[in-house]
């Protein structure tokens, strides 16, 4: 008998430990999946974020005032046109170089680290130029000693042999900045296996695999990484199992090479989650197979109550038998309700990773057009100078990249730059965005924007798009609606310390819908091919992110009334 429940112990044994290996490759392959799909949307920003200023060294070596300056003219107006530009178009630097790599006009020139008199013929983008290449390169600027991502272009200003080189440089640390507030473990590395950014600062300038003598060489004569040691980073990855080590953690590991200049993006993701999911798996069947050997047991136990007649002390065991199966009945309980939310967190997993793909497909198709429209901005100014229309199209762009950029980064956990917000002014901004929208549609808008200021601590462009999600909302609501009234109040709710401000429509209203139906993503009420279903999805996330929250329900003017409460923030007092 002995022998046997040890056959019985060994087999429970095997079967629970392939259970918890055939679980955990389950969940390993859901977390690679939707890592996948952030290592994505990862490598469609940092193209984007490159190929957004490549074509800028082209049109300069057009501008007739870089060819004027090269063939002698006056430097000053040169180094005012640059720093113009520079500063209106984002970019770090832009100077002009002769053909012997001596800089002659910088948009830096007045600064005290100006490149004006510095001589970077020894960079490979300089020498790349004067072959009439695009010249790339990312270093350590030997200069300012601050990274950056340089493109030059060759100017041969009127005639067939390049006169000079006109080269700009592009400051990444905003990207690698985001990376770091997403709670990402991520790393971009050359060619030669350095590590250029990274979410871990530690793990900057870093070597994947040893140098050769050949390339540090190389990179010494570039000087490429200024006086950096180049040491090798602390890792170990295992392209087979999709795993590795990292400072003796275990992380999963997916890695793409589809980038410019043979670079490659490596993210580590943690496989705590799969390695919990699994232990739950496992303990159900456990549980499970605890709960049918005590129903075989107390079978047995009834039987032996049976033979003796129900006797007493039997009748007392089998009551205590009863209670131990409720107890384990209730255990059993509790499992499956674990089990259920752990199959819900899976579904929202699986939907956050649809919205991680399709925000990488949307910022991939916008970039390029919003791209080209600031490159033509940057033409026209070039070539005529800037324009009150020039300033206000830059500005649309502008709103229109930081509408993308909050999109490329849906899911992240960091936090906005925050600051006293009044909300009176931020709806008066909303409604001026709004303005061609009501146009036509016979509205009437009652809303009362002079009052006192109500102050939120908060990012102002993401609490515009909430307003103008709402407002657009409620606009689309009244398209067949015979009364068309939209009313936005302010208030305060003076017991809590908060404020609040509420958008009412006379629209068709929730339905049968509640909020949290609604601000699902993909839900919504628009007809087909009129809406993603996103809007309150997003804006709900701004309104937390904020410490808030936002509420629905049908109003008293026979639509919908959206009301979003805020915390109320108070200057501090001498």
């Amino acid at each position: 008998m002995r022998g046997l429940r040890f056959v019985f112990l060994l087999v429970g044994i095997g079967v629970a430990t392939g259970l918890f290996w055939a679980s955990y490759a389950y969940f390993k392959a859901q977390d690679l999946e939707a890592a996948a799909a952030r290592l994505t949307l990862y490598r469609s920003t940092l193209q984007a974020e490159l190929q957004n200023f490549a074509h800028l060294p082209f049109l300069l070596s057009l501008d007739p005032v870089v060819a004027e300056t090269l063939n002698g003219g006056p430097t000053a107006r040169l180094d005012a046109r640059l720093a113009r530009f520079a500063q209106s178009a984002g970019i770090d630097a832009i100077y002009l170089m002769d053909s012997d790599g001596l800089t002659i006009s910088a948009s830096n020139a007045r600064t005290d680290q100006s490149f004006v008199g510095q001589n970077y013929g020894f960079r490979p983008y300089f020498q790349a130029a004067l072959k009439g290449e695009l010249g790339e390169f990312y270093g350590i600027g030997a200069t300012t000693g601050v990274p950056g991502y340089f493109f030059a272009m060759a100017v041969r200003a009127g005639g067939e042999t390049p006169r000079g080189v006109i080269a700009i440089k592009l400051d990444l640390s905003d990207l690698q900045a985001n990376w770091q507030a997403s709670g990402a473990r991520i790393l971009l590395s050359n060619a030669d296996g350095v590590v250029l950014l990274a979410s871990d600062p530690s793990w900057r300038y870093r070597t994947l695999n040893p140098l050769d003598g050949a390339q540090r060489a190389r990179i010494v004569a570039a000087r490429q990484f200024g006086k950096e040691p180049l040491s090798n980073l602390d890792w170990s990855p295992d392209q087979r199992s999709q795993t590795a080590l990292m400072g003796g953690t275990r992380f999963l590991y997916l890695s793409t090479g589809d980038l410019p200049n043979s670079w490659s993006l490596h993210l580590l993701s943690p496989d705590d989650r799969a390695v919990t999911r699994a232990w739950l798996v496992t303990g159900a069947l456990v549980l499970l197979s605890g709960v049918l050997f005590s129903a075989v047991q107390l079978r047995r136990v009834r039987r032996i109550g049976a033979a003796l007649k129900r006797s007493e002390s039997e009748e007392a065991q089998l009551r205590a038998a009863n209670a131990r199966l409720a107890v384990e009945i209730e255990e059993r309980r509790l499992a499956e309700q674990s089990l259920t939310r752990t199959q819900a967190e899976l579904e929202r997993a699986g939907r956050l990773a649809a919205l991680g793909t399709l925000a990488s497909s949307v910022t991939h198709e916008l970039g390029q057009p919003i791209a080209a429209m600031r490159n033509q901005l940057a033409a026209a100014e070039i070539s005529q100078g800037p324009t009150p229309l020039s300033d206000k199209m830059q500005g649309l762009v502008a709103r229109m990249e930081n509408i993308t950029r909050q999109l490329k980064f849906f899911s992240r956990k960091g936090r906005d730059q925050f600051e006293p917000v009044d909300l009176r002014s931020v709806m008066s901004d909303a409604l001026e965005l709004l303005a061609p929208s009501f146009e036509g549609r016979e509205v009437e808008l009652k809303v009362d924007l002079g009052g006192p200021e109500i102050l939120v601590e908060g990012n102002r462009m993401r609490l515009e798009q909430v307003m103008t999600n709402l407002v657009r909302n409620a606009l689309d609501a009244l398209d067949d609606a015979p009364r068309r009234e939209i009313e936005i109040a302010f208030g305060q709710e003076a017991e809590d310390d908060k404020v609040w401000f509420e958008v009412s429509d006379t629209g068709h209203g929730l339905g049968n819908r509640s909020f949290e139906e609604l601000r699902e993503p993909f839900t919504t009420t628009r007809e087909s091919g009129k809406g993603m279903g996103l809007g309150l999805t997003i804006s709900a996330g701004i309104v937390a992110d904020h410490s808030g929250t936002m509420t629905a329900q049908n109003s008293a003017m026979g639509g919908a009334s959206f009301r979003v409460s805020l915390p109320h923030y108070k200057e501090a007092t001498a």
